[in-house]
């Protein structure tokens, strides 16, 4: 079932100040949140977005059979902590969310230090960080602290409270859509179940909130772009049983989103296919250079069935054209601890990725096919007005090779992305000269 969001906007979130002071804002009010695949604490989060953004809200039920998954129940938290011998709270998720394991079942009770410890999680290597520990479809409770903290536990008995509950519920996704003069689709996804971590998870659904902003603010679209947010691996599972066919059919690209907020050079995970779309875009906007490319160049490596949500959205019985952008190496060193606080992410990184992203959107814009429609011979661009009299020499002669690249190659069969790889020249350019040249009628746009 779908439903309008609930925009939540308040003095929190500076619309008016620009996207740097919005997306510090929604670093603030979003960290803290207690995130899961279901909960209060994500449906806060994609409320909150959908204050940028024309997002609306999906709710699929507990049980629902979504391909070979089903959606588990949804998991309500209230408190968790353990008391020492001493009557002091020594583990508290109040104090940082990670504390918990994500999902714990309900329990009550007393425990020696024995018997606590096998329900503790810790890193030894890293032992001021609390560690990132999941239980979402086994039964079991569990607390997470660091080795520092573990190891100064005392002998004796502690009270243990997890006030928690699994109850028949819903897990919410949230989609918006920005339909353009095409019906085929540009797909942008990201996931919002993490609790209090910032580059992993918080700072991909804030740059695609504010690119769809950026996006729907925008008179006209050539293509439609679909926004997704979605809880990691099942949200995109129950989204591509629900969505699967119609993106079979209309996706043209996809990106998934993630861990970008680190001052890291990008880095391009191809789709399966290895030469969709999807990637040829990206990697030829990085060979622009910065004409056209804000960023330094990327890393690019090719695709395998592990990661993010891509695997899902690559899996073999749909096979979409599904890339996966990120910042540096995915497992950057403060991975899923504690360690990947607001510290590690800047808002200012965020803007720069978005920048980068609406980049990547004005060459899906700008690429299209085209038909030369007077092949036989070189057309004289004088008598058409297209050879240049102004500018630079080198201005000039660049202008002049875009123009012969492009009645030369724009046979209808080859994209503007292909004449670029073979001209070496940027597809920005080469747009501006196909619309000269269309104008002229030497051209038409298939």
């Amino acid at each position: 079932m779908s439903e309008p969001m609930t925009a939540i906007q308040d003095d929190r979130l500076p619309i008016e100040q620009g996207d740097e002071a919005l997306a510090e804002a929604l670093l603030q009010r979003l960290f803290p949140l207690m995130r899961s695949l279901t909960g209060a604490g994500v449906r806060e989060t994609h409320d909150v977005l959908s204050g940028l953004a024309p997002f609306e809200r999906i709710e699929v039920p507990s049980g629902t059979p979504v391909l070979d998954w089903t959606v588990p129940q949804e998991w309500i938290f209230r408190e968790a902590y353990v008391v020492g011998p001493d009557g002091r709270r020594v583990i508290d998720a109040a104090a940082h969310k990670l504390h918990l394991v994500n999902c714990s079942v309900p329990f009550r009770g007393t425990l020696s230090r024995q018997e606590l410890d096998a329900h503790l999680h810790s890193l030894p290597d890293r032992p001021e960080a609390i560690p990132y520990v999941t239980s979402y479809y086994a039964p079991r409770w569990g607390f997470c602290l660091s080795q520092k903290q573990r190891d100064a536990l005392p002998e004796g008995d502690y009270q243990v409270v997890v006030d928690s509950e699994l109850v028949d519920g819903a897990m919410t996704l949230s989609e918006a859509l920005l339909l353009g003069e095409s019906e085929d689709e540009v797909l942008f996804s990201s996931y919002t179940c993490h609790p209090s971590m910032a580059n992993d998870e918080l700072c991909g659904p804030i740059a695609l909130a504010l690119l769809c902003r950026r996006l729907a603010a925008r008179p006209q679209r050539r293509l439609s772009y679909r926004f997704v947010l979605l809880p990691e691996t099942i949200g995109s599972i129950a989204y591509l049983a629900r969505r699967g066919g119609h993106l079979k059919e209309r996706l043209v690209a996809g990106y998934t989103v993630a861990n970008i907020g680190r001052d890291a050079p990008f880095r391009i995970k191809r789709s399966r296919r290895g030469d969709s779309l999807a990637d040829r875009a990206v990697e030829r906007l990085m060979a622009s250079g910065r004409e056209d490319w804000p960023e330094a160049p990327a890393e690019v490596v090719p695709f395998e069935p592990l990661g993010s949500d891509e695997r899902q959205y690559c899996s073999p019985g749909f096979d979409l054209p599904v890339a996966a952008l990120t910042r540096g190496e995915p497992d950057f060193p403060e991975y899923h601890t504690s360690l990947d606080n607001l510290d590690i992410v800047s808002a200012e990184t965020i803007v720069r990725t978005v920048d980068a992203l609406e980049a990547l959107v004005d060459l899906l814009e700008a690429n299209r096919r085209y038909r030369n429609l007077k092949p036989e011979g070189e057309p004289q661009l004088g008598r058409h007005g297209l050879y240049p009299t102004l500018g630079s020499r080198n201005d000039r002669k660049r202008e002049v090779r875009a123009i012969l690249w492009l009645l030369n190659l724009a046979d209808g069969t080859r994209d503007l992305l292909q004449i670029s790889e073979a001209s070496g020249l940027p597809v920005t350019l080469l747009a501006e000269v196909a619309e000269r040249c269309r104008a002229k009628d030497l051209l038409e746009a298939l």
